[in-house]
């Protein structure tokens, strides 16, 4: 397992943006960005795999950019046009096996989590 620490929330008006930032302790293959509002079940924003595969769950697509520096084990995500339906604590996750279109968006699907960042969004 993998240590993971994000960074990076805050609260911005609709229409901002935001840059969250996930260091991993070493290298793993899947990882992904999951967020849980308040009272909601955790879900699947993004995913990113070593080898350059990425994908974005529909309510994200065309506004958040996920990316990772596999150099410096970092995962990143660029959250523009920010709505109030995305405030929610924001969590990295990491698998060293590799995840799949069918697979990213499964919570059990990852072995290590971070403490999980706030983003609120007011309008």
């Amino acid at each position: 397992q993998v240590q993971l620490v994000e960074s990076g929330g805050g609260s911005v008006q609709a229409g901002g943006s935001l840059r969250l930032s996930c260091a991993a302790s070493g290298y793993t293959n899947s990882m992904a960005w999951f967020r849980q509002a308040h009272g909601n079940e955790r879900e699947g924003v993004a995913f990113a795999r070593s080898d350059g595969y990425t994908i974005y769950a529909e309510y994200v697509k065309g506004r958040f950019t996920i990316s990772r520096d596999n150099a410096k084990q970092i995962l990143y995500l660029q959250m523009n046009s920010l709505k109030p339906e995305d405030t929610a604590i924001y969590y990295c996750a990491a698998d060293p096996r590799v995840r799949t279109e069918s697979s990213w968006r499964l919570p059990f699907n990852y072995g290590s989590w971070g403490q999980g960042t706030q983003v609120t969004v007011s309008s």
